[in-house]
Protein backbone atom coordinates (compact mmCIF):
# COMPACT_ATOMS: atom_id res chain seq x y z
CA UNK A 1 0.00 0.00 0.00
CA UNK A 2 0.80 3.23 -0.30
CA UNK A 3 2.03 5.61 3.17
CA UNK A 4 -1.00 5.21 5.59
CA UNK A 5 -2.37 7.88 7.54
CA UNK A 6 -4.26 5.32 9.54
CA UNK A 7 -3.22 5.55 13.39
CA UNK A 8 -2.88 2.16 14.19
CA UNK A 9 -1.45 0.36 17.75
CA UNK A 10 2.03 0.54 16.73
CA UNK A 11 2.91 3.47 14.22
CA UNK A 12 5.63 1.54 13.20
CA UNK A 13 4.30 -1.95 12.67
CA UNK A 14 2.69 -3.71 9.31
CA UNK A 15 -0.54 -5.42 9.57
CA UNK A 16 -1.97 -7.36 7.26
CA UNK A 17 -4.95 -6.27 5.77
CA UNK A 18 -7.99 -8.29 6.44
CA UNK A 19 -10.66 -9.15 3.40
CA UNK A 20 -13.21 -11.08 5.08
CA UNK A 21 -14.13 -14.13 8.28
CA UNK A 22 -16.36 -16.75 8.19
CA UNK A 23 -17.18 -18.59 11.46
CA UNK A 24 -14.10 -18.74 13.61
CA UNK A 25 -11.81 -18.10 10.82
CA UNK A 26 -10.47 -14.59 9.35
CA UNK A 27 -8.57 -14.16 6.03
CA UNK A 28 -6.22 -11.57 4.89
CA UNK A 29 -5.90 -10.20 1.20
CA UNK A 30 -2.97 -12.31 0.59
CA UNK A 31 -5.35 -15.50 1.56
CA UNK A 32 -3.99 -16.35 4.62
CA UNK A 33 -6.35 -17.99 7.17
CA UNK A 34 -6.37 -17.04 11.08
CA UNK A 35 -8.08 -19.48 13.19
CA UNK A 36 -9.62 -16.47 15.92
CA UNK A 37 -8.59 -17.86 19.42
CA UNK A 38 -9.39 -14.21 20.75
CA UNK A 39 -12.85 -13.94 19.50
CA UNK A 40 -10.59 -10.37 18.29
CA UNK A 41 -10.90 -8.68 21.53
CA UNK A 42 -12.96 -11.77 23.53
CA UNK A 43 -15.77 -10.03 21.15
CA UNK A 44 -16.64 -12.12 18.20
CA UNK A 45 -18.94 -14.43 20.74
CA UNK A 46 -20.68 -16.10 17.87
CA UNK A 47 -18.14 -15.53 14.63
CA UNK A 48 -18.16 -13.96 11.72
CA UNK A 49 -20.27 -13.83 8.81
CA UNK A 50 -23.10 -15.40 10.80
CA UNK A 51 -26.23 -15.08 8.00
CA UNK A 52 -28.77 -14.25 10.62
CA UNK A 53 -27.18 -11.52 12.09
CA UNK A 54 -26.18 -10.03 7.98
CA UNK A 55 -29.99 -9.46 7.65
CA UNK A 56 -30.60 -8.04 10.62
CA UNK A 57 -28.38 -5.52 9.78
CA UNK A 58 -30.15 -5.05 6.07
CA UNK A 59 -33.43 -5.11 7.55
CA UNK A 60 -32.83 -1.97 9.81
CA UNK A 61 -30.80 0.02 7.50
CA UNK A 62 -33.82 -0.36 5.21
CA UNK A 63 -36.13 1.71 8.07
CA UNK A 64 -33.61 3.59 10.00
CA UNK A 65 -30.01 3.58 11.15
CA UNK A 66 -30.36 6.78 13.25
CA UNK A 67 -32.05 8.52 15.50
CA UNK A 68 -31.27 10.84 18.73
CA UNK A 69 -32.55 9.27 21.81
CA UNK A 70 -33.91 12.82 22.99
CA UNK A 71 -36.34 12.86 20.15
CA UNK A 72 -37.41 9.49 19.78
CA UNK A 73 -37.04 5.70 20.81
CA UNK A 74 -37.20 2.77 18.10
CA UNK A 75 -38.34 -0.91 18.30
CA UNK A 76 -35.09 -1.96 17.76
CA UNK A 77 -34.05 -0.46 21.19
CA UNK A 78 -37.20 -1.19 23.13
CA UNK A 79 -37.16 -4.94 22.36
CA UNK A 80 -33.47 -5.26 23.62
CA UNK A 81 -33.87 -4.11 26.66
CA UNK A 82 -36.79 -6.41 27.29
CA UNK A 83 -35.08 -8.88 26.08
CA UNK A 84 -32.29 -8.35 28.41
CA UNK A 85 -34.04 -7.56 31.10
CA UNK A 86 -36.23 -11.06 30.70
CA UNK A 87 -32.91 -12.99 30.04
CA UNK A 88 -30.79 -11.51 33.57
CA UNK A 89 -31.32 -12.21 36.96
CA UNK A 90 -32.89 -10.41 39.62
CA UNK A 91 -34.19 -6.91 39.58
CA UNK A 92 -31.93 -5.95 36.48
CA UNK A 93 -34.45 -4.51 34.14
CA UNK A 94 -33.58 -1.30 32.98
CA UNK A 95 -30.79 -0.98 30.19
CA UNK A 96 -28.74 2.27 29.64
CA UNK A 97 -27.41 1.78 26.00
CA UNK A 98 -23.85 3.35 24.87
CA UNK A 99 -21.41 2.57 22.18
CA UNK A 100 -18.17 0.93 24.03
CA UNK A 101 -17.88 -0.58 27.89
CA UNK A 102 -15.63 1.73 28.73
CA UNK A 103 -18.59 4.40 27.99
CA UNK A 104 -20.83 1.85 29.99
CA UNK A 105 -18.36 1.68 33.13
CA UNK A 106 -18.55 5.26 32.90
CA UNK A 107 -22.15 4.86 33.19
CA UNK A 108 -22.56 2.46 35.78
CA UNK A 109 -19.98 5.25 37.61
CA UNK A 110 -22.20 8.03 36.87
CA UNK A 111 -25.37 6.15 38.02
CA UNK A 112 -24.30 5.07 41.01
CA UNK A 113 -23.31 8.87 42.35
CA UNK A 114 -26.67 10.06 40.65
CA UNK A 115 -28.46 7.46 42.81
CA UNK A 116 -27.26 8.72 46.08
CA UNK A 117 -27.79 11.98 45.21
CA UNK A 118 -31.06 11.48 44.37
CA UNK A 119 -31.70 10.23 48.11
CA UNK A 120 -30.14 13.38 49.34
CA UNK A 121 -26.64 11.94 50.19
CA UNK A 122 -23.90 14.16 48.48
CA UNK A 123 -20.83 13.11 49.90
CA UNK A 124 -20.79 9.71 48.28
CA UNK A 125 -18.46 10.31 45.24
CA UNK A 126 -15.84 7.57 44.84
CA UNK A 127 -16.08 4.13 43.71
CA UNK A 128 -13.46 1.64 44.83
CA UNK A 129 -11.78 -0.71 42.57
CA UNK A 130 -8.86 -3.95 42.85
CA UNK A 131 -5.73 -3.70 41.36
CA UNK A 132 -5.19 -5.96 38.35
CA UNK A 133 -8.40 -4.63 36.85
CA UNK A 134 -9.38 -3.11 33.73
CA UNK A 135 -12.38 -0.73 33.19
CA UNK A 136 -12.11 1.04 30.31
CA UNK A 137 -9.73 3.56 28.59
CA UNK A 138 -11.59 6.82 29.14
CA UNK A 139 -10.51 8.65 31.84
CA UNK A 140 -12.77 7.76 34.41
CA UNK A 141 -13.37 4.26 33.47
CA UNK A 142 -9.56 4.76 33.50
CA UNK A 143 -9.55 6.08 37.22
CA UNK A 144 -11.37 2.81 38.21
CA UNK A 145 -8.85 0.71 36.45
CA UNK A 146 -6.01 -1.15 38.60
CA UNK A 147 -4.02 -1.68 35.20
CA UNK A 148 -0.53 0.05 36.09
CA UNK A 149 0.82 0.10 32.53
CA UNK A 150 -2.73 1.74 31.03
CA UNK A 151 -2.55 4.42 34.19
CA UNK A 152 0.87 5.32 33.74
CA UNK A 153 0.95 8.22 31.23
CA UNK A 154 -2.48 9.91 32.82
CA UNK A 155 -2.06 9.62 36.93
CA UNK A 156 -1.86 13.53 37.11
CA UNK A 157 -5.23 12.91 35.86
CA UNK A 158 -6.94 10.11 37.59
CA UNK A 159 -8.58 9.29 40.94
CA UNK A 160 -6.95 7.02 43.16
CA UNK A 161 -9.74 4.29 42.96
CA UNK A 162 -8.06 1.11 42.87
CA UNK A 163 -7.73 0.15 46.54
CA UNK A 164 -7.13 -3.70 47.04
CA UNK A 165 -5.82 -6.91 46.45
CA UNK A 166 -7.51 -9.00 43.61
CA UNK A 167 -8.40 -12.39 44.28
CA UNK A 168 -5.17 -13.96 42.76
CA UNK A 169 -4.93 -17.33 44.10
CA UNK A 170 -1.76 -18.64 42.00
CA UNK A 171 0.07 -15.74 43.49
CA UNK A 172 -1.68 -14.87 47.04
CA UNK A 173 -0.60 -12.24 48.89
CA UNK A 174 -0.53 -13.32 51.92
CA UNK A 175 0.66 -16.97 50.78
CA UNK A 176 -2.34 -18.76 51.92
CA UNK A 177 -5.32 -21.06 50.19
CA UNK A 178 -8.82 -20.78 49.94
CA UNK A 179 -10.97 -21.01 51.50
CA UNK A 180 -8.79 -21.82 54.83
CA UNK A 181 -7.37 -17.99 53.74
CA UNK A 182 -10.85 -16.56 55.44
CA UNK A 183 -10.65 -14.67 51.96
CA UNK A 184 -8.49 -12.20 53.45
CA UNK A 185 -8.63 -10.36 49.70
CA UNK A 186 -12.06 -9.60 49.97
CA UNK A 187 -12.11 -8.64 53.66
CA UNK A 188 -9.37 -5.77 52.92
CA UNK A 189 -12.19 -4.16 51.40
CA UNK A 190 -13.68 -3.54 54.53
CA UNK A 191 -10.42 -2.45 56.22
CA UNK A 192 -10.78 0.55 53.13
CA UNK A 193 -13.88 1.81 53.78
CA UNK A 194 -13.71 2.16 57.55
CA UNK A 195 -10.03 4.25 56.11
CA UNK A 196 -11.97 6.48 53.78
CA UNK A 197 -15.00 6.55 55.38
CA UNK A 198 -18.53 4.90 53.78
CA UNK A 199 -19.60 8.02 53.60
CA UNK A 200 -17.95 9.00 51.24
CA UNK A 201 -18.00 5.91 49.23
CA UNK A 202 -20.74 5.12 46.52
CA UNK A 203 -19.93 1.93 44.78
CA UNK A 204 -17.56 -0.77 44.62
CA UNK A 205 -16.96 -2.62 41.06
CA UNK A 206 -15.03 -5.18 39.96
CA UNK A 207 -14.82 -7.76 36.87
CA UNK A 208 -16.40 -11.18 37.90
CA UNK A 209 -13.13 -12.77 36.08
CA UNK A 210 -10.31 -10.42 35.27
CA UNK A 211 -9.70 -9.94 31.60
CA UNK A 212 -6.96 -8.04 30.28
CA UNK A 213 -5.38 -7.05 33.50
CA UNK A 214 -5.00 -10.95 34.88
CA UNK A 215 -5.32 -13.40 32.49
CA UNK A 216 -8.71 -14.53 33.59
CA UNK A 217 -8.64 -14.49 37.19
CA UNK A 218 -10.87 -16.29 38.72
CA UNK A 219 -12.19 -16.17 42.30
CA UNK A 220 -12.56 -19.01 44.90
CA UNK A 221 -16.54 -20.20 45.49
CA UNK A 222 -17.63 -17.38 48.13
CA UNK A 223 -15.27 -14.51 47.33
CA UNK A 224 -18.52 -12.64 46.05
CA UNK A 225 -20.68 -13.25 48.51
CA UNK A 226 -17.51 -11.92 51.52
CA UNK A 227 -17.52 -8.82 48.51
CA UNK A 228 -21.53 -7.92 48.67
CA UNK A 229 -21.94 -8.66 52.09
CA UNK A 230 -19.50 -6.17 52.82
CA UNK A 231 -20.87 -3.93 50.38
CA UNK A 232 -24.53 -4.39 51.67
CA UNK A 233 -23.52 -3.62 55.41
CA UNK A 234 -21.55 -0.34 54.46
CA UNK A 235 -24.21 0.94 52.28
CA UNK A 236 -22.23 0.74 49.10
CA UNK A 237 -23.39 -0.21 45.50
CA UNK A 238 -21.93 -3.18 43.64
CA UNK A 239 -20.90 -2.74 40.40
CA UNK A 240 -19.83 -5.75 37.77
CA UNK A 241 -18.04 -5.09 34.94
CA UNK A 242 -19.15 -7.68 32.69
CA UNK A 243 -17.99 -6.33 29.03
CA UNK A 244 -16.17 -9.33 28.69
CA UNK A 245 -17.78 -12.02 30.87
CA UNK A 246 -21.56 -11.00 29.89
CA UNK A 247 -23.41 -12.30 27.10
CA UNK A 248 -22.69 -15.87 27.83
CA UNK A 249 -18.43 -16.03 27.69
CA UNK A 250 -18.59 -17.64 30.79
CA UNK A 251 -21.30 -20.06 30.07
CA UNK A 252 -24.17 -17.92 32.24
CA UNK A 253 -25.58 -14.61 30.97
CA UNK A 254 -23.51 -12.93 33.42
CA UNK A 255 -20.75 -14.59 35.20
CA UNK A 256 -21.75 -13.15 38.58
CA UNK A 257 -24.35 -16.11 38.44
CA UNK A 258 -21.69 -18.36 39.01
CA UNK A 259 -21.20 -17.11 42.36
CA UNK A 260 -24.94 -16.08 43.14
CA UNK A 261 -24.48 -12.58 43.76
CA UNK A 262 -26.86 -10.00 41.88
CA UNK A 263 -24.72 -6.72 41.34
CA UNK A 264 -27.19 -3.38 41.91
CA UNK A 265 -25.72 -2.32 38.16
CA UNK A 266 -24.11 -4.08 35.40
CA UNK A 267 -21.73 -2.71 32.93
CA UNK A 268 -22.32 -4.75 29.29
CA UNK A 269 -20.44 -4.45 26.01
CA UNK A 270 -18.08 -6.48 23.63
CA UNK A 271 -20.63 -9.44 22.71
CA UNK A 272 -23.82 -8.07 23.07
CA UNK A 273 -22.83 -7.08 19.71
CA UNK A 274 -20.30 -9.53 18.68
CA UNK A 275 -17.94 -7.45 16.99
CA UNK A 276 -21.32 -7.19 14.19
CA UNK A 277 -22.00 -3.37 15.43
CA UNK A 278 -20.71 -1.07 18.41
CA UNK A 279 -23.08 -1.19 21.12
CA UNK A 280 -22.86 -1.81 25.48
CA UNK A 281 -25.15 -0.96 28.06
CA UNK A 282 -25.37 -0.07 31.48
CA UNK A 283 -27.78 -2.47 33.31
CA UNK A 284 -29.83 -1.20 36.49
CA UNK A 285 -31.57 -2.14 38.93
CA UNK A 286 -34.89 -1.14 40.05
CA UNK A 287 -33.72 -0.53 43.58
CA UNK A 288 -31.53 1.54 41.70
CA UNK A 289 -33.88 3.43 39.85
CA UNK A 290 -36.56 4.05 42.42
CA UNK A 291 -35.29 7.00 43.59
CA UNK A 292 -34.36 8.50 40.41
CA UNK A 293 -38.19 7.96 39.00
CA UNK A 294 -39.50 9.62 41.51
CA UNK A 295 -36.85 12.35 42.02
CA UNK A 296 -35.03 14.09 38.76
CA UNK A 297 -36.83 11.39 36.02
CA UNK A 298 -33.43 11.45 34.32
CA UNK A 299 -29.78 10.33 34.25
CA UNK A 300 -27.27 12.54 33.48
CA UNK A 301 -25.11 10.41 30.63
CA UNK A 302 -25.92 10.08 27.15
CA UNK A 303 -23.95 9.87 23.57
CA UNK A 304 -24.89 10.89 20.19
CA UNK A 305 -25.26 7.45 19.37
CA UNK A 306 -27.05 5.96 22.70
CA UNK A 307 -29.72 3.81 22.00
CA UNK A 308 -28.51 3.44 18.13
CA UNK A 309 -31.74 1.40 16.74
CA UNK A 310 -29.32 -0.18 13.83
CA UNK A 311 -27.06 -1.16 16.64
CA UNK A 312 -29.80 -2.58 19.04
CA UNK A 313 -31.32 -4.53 16.43
CA UNK A 314 -27.75 -6.62 15.56
CA UNK A 315 -27.59 -6.98 19.71
CA UNK A 316 -30.86 -8.36 19.08
CA UNK A 317 -30.54 -10.36 16.45
CA UNK A 318 -27.19 -11.86 18.49
CA UNK A 319 -29.25 -12.76 21.40
CA UNK A 320 -31.43 -14.41 19.52
CA UNK A 321 -28.89 -16.31 17.48
CA UNK A 322 -27.64 -17.03 21.02
CA UNK A 323 -31.25 -18.68 22.25
CA UNK A 324 -32.25 -20.20 18.85
CA UNK A 325 -29.11 -22.45 18.88
CA UNK A 326 -28.78 -22.84 22.67
CA UNK A 327 -24.95 -21.52 22.46
CA UNK A 328 -24.54 -20.41 25.64
CA UNK A 329 -26.03 -24.06 27.45
CA UNK A 330 -22.51 -25.34 25.43
CA UNK A 331 -20.04 -23.22 26.56
CA UNK A 332 -19.39 -25.49 29.86
CA UNK A 333 -18.61 -28.73 27.70
CA UNK A 334 -16.74 -26.93 25.42
CA UNK A 335 -14.58 -25.38 28.09
CA UNK A 336 -14.01 -28.65 29.97
CA UNK A 337 -13.17 -30.18 26.27
CA UNK A 338 -10.80 -27.49 25.85
CA UNK A 339 -8.88 -27.33 29.47
CA UNK A 340 -8.26 -31.21 28.99
CA UNK A 341 -6.16 -30.54 26.20
CA UNK A 342 -4.37 -27.48 27.80
CA UNK A 343 -3.59 -29.59 31.25
CA UNK A 344 -1.93 -31.95 28.43
CA UNK A 345 -0.02 -28.77 26.76
CA UNK A 346 0.89 -28.20 30.44
CA UNK A 347 2.90 -31.42 31.18
CA UNK A 348 4.39 -31.08 28.22
CA UNK A 349 5.70 -27.12 28.17
CA UNK A 350 6.87 -26.49 31.72
CA UNK A 351 6.57 -22.91 31.45
CA UNK A 352 2.92 -22.99 31.57
CA UNK A 353 2.69 -22.00 35.34
CA UNK A 354 -1.09 -21.51 35.52
CA UNK A 355 -4.58 -22.60 33.62
CA UNK A 356 -7.28 -20.47 34.72
CA UNK A 357 -10.62 -19.01 34.02
CA UNK A 358 -14.40 -19.55 33.46
CA UNK A 359 -15.89 -20.92 30.55
CA UNK A 360 -14.79 -19.67 27.34
CA UNK A 361 -12.87 -17.42 28.57
CA UNK A 362 -9.34 -19.16 29.69
CA UNK A 363 -5.87 -17.66 31.08
CA UNK A 364 -2.77 -19.13 31.09
CA UNK A 365 0.37 -17.63 32.57
CA UNK A 366 3.69 -18.07 31.72
CA UNK A 367 6.96 -18.71 33.84
CA UNK A 368 9.93 -19.83 33.89
CA UNK A 369 10.68 -23.79 34.20
CA UNK A 370 11.04 -23.98 37.81
CA UNK A 371 7.43 -24.17 38.16
CA UNK A 372 7.51 -24.58 42.26
CA UNK A 373 8.68 -20.74 42.80
CA UNK A 374 6.75 -19.67 39.68
CA UNK A 375 9.47 -17.08 38.98
CA UNK A 376 8.32 -14.81 35.90
CA UNK A 377 10.33 -14.41 32.78
CA UNK A 378 12.48 -11.33 32.72
CA UNK A 379 10.63 -8.40 31.16
CA UNK A 380 13.02 -8.00 28.48
CA UNK A 381 12.38 -11.07 27.30
CA UNK A 382 9.02 -10.17 26.63
CA UNK A 383 7.48 -13.25 26.54
CA UNK A 384 4.19 -12.68 26.10
CA UNK A 385 4.61 -10.29 22.97
CA UNK A 386 6.77 -13.35 21.37
CA UNK A 387 4.21 -15.82 21.73
CA UNK A 388 1.20 -13.57 19.85
CA UNK A 389 3.50 -13.02 17.62
CA UNK A 390 4.78 -16.54 17.00
CA UNK A 391 0.98 -18.01 17.15
CA UNK A 392 0.09 -14.87 14.38
CA UNK A 393 2.78 -16.02 11.82
CA UNK A 394 1.38 -19.48 12.66
CA UNK A 395 -2.27 -18.27 11.44
CA UNK A 396 -3.65 -18.58 15.54
CA UNK A 397 -4.95 -15.23 16.98
CA UNK A 398 -4.22 -14.78 20.95
CA UNK A 399 -4.93 -12.18 23.24
CA UNK A 400 -2.40 -10.79 25.39
CA UNK A 401 -3.01 -10.02 29.12
CA UNK A 402 -1.11 -9.07 32.06
CA UNK A 403 0.01 -11.00 35.55
CA UNK A 404 2.38 -10.55 38.15
CA UNK A 405 1.59 -9.50 41.20
CA UNK A 406 2.63 -5.90 40.07
CA UNK A 407 0.61 -6.43 36.97
CA UNK A 408 3.76 -5.80 34.95
CA UNK A 409 6.34 -8.43 35.91
CA UNK A 410 4.02 -11.10 34.50
CA UNK A 411 2.98 -12.71 30.94
CA UNK A 412 -0.52 -14.88 30.29
CA UNK A 413 -2.39 -14.79 27.63
CA UNK A 414 -6.25 -15.39 26.78
CA UNK A 415 -7.98 -18.10 25.24
CA UNK A 416 -11.87 -16.66 24.12
CA UNK A 417 -12.69 -18.37 20.59
CA UNK A 418 -16.06 -17.51 19.57
CA UNK A 419 -18.27 -19.90 21.77
CA UNK A 420 -19.72 -21.23 18.47
CA UNK A 421 -15.93 -23.43 18.06
CA UNK A 422 -16.61 -26.77 17.47
CA UNK A 423 -14.84 -30.08 18.96
CA UNK A 424 -12.68 -30.53 15.26
CA UNK A 425 -12.08 -26.65 15.75
CA UNK A 426 -10.66 -26.65 19.30
CA UNK A 427 -8.48 -29.56 18.34
CA UNK A 428 -6.97 -27.26 15.66
CA UNK A 429 -6.39 -24.90 17.59
CA UNK A 430 -4.86 -26.87 20.14
CA UNK A 431 -2.70 -28.18 17.42
CA UNK A 432 -1.38 -24.75 16.20
CA UNK A 433 -0.83 -23.37 20.13
CA UNK A 434 1.92 -26.52 20.60
CA UNK A 435 3.72 -25.27 17.74
CA UNK A 436 4.01 -22.24 18.59
CA UNK A 437 4.81 -23.19 22.01
CA UNK A 438 7.73 -25.40 20.29
CA UNK A 439 8.85 -22.47 18.28
CA UNK A 440 8.99 -20.82 22.02
CA UNK A 441 10.55 -23.13 23.69
CA UNK A 442 13.67 -23.57 21.40
CA UNK A 443 13.73 -20.08 20.09
CA UNK A 444 13.54 -18.37 23.88
CA UNK A 445 14.59 -21.24 26.15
Amino acid sequence: MDQSFLIKPMLDAQYPIIDYGKGIYLYDTEGKKYLDAASGAVTANIGHGVEEIIEAMHEQAKRISFVYRSQFTSEAAEKLARKIAENTTGDLNWCFFVNSGSEATETAMKIAIQYWQEKGIHTKTKVLSRWMSYHGITLGALSMSGHTGRRARFVPLLEDFPVIHPPYCYRCPYNREAPDCGYLCANELETVIRRIGAQQIAAFIAEPVIGAAGGAVTPPKDYYKVIKEICERNGILFIADEVMTGFGRTGTMLACEHWDVEPDIVALGKGMGAGYAPIAAALVSDKIMEPILVGSKTIMSGHTLSANPQSCAVSLAVLEYLEKNQIIQEVESKSKYLREKLERLKEQFTFIGDIRGKGLLIGLEFIKKDTDKKEPFPRELQATQKIVALAQDNGLLLYPAGAGMDGINGDAILLAPPLTITTVEMDELITLLSQTFKQFEEEEL
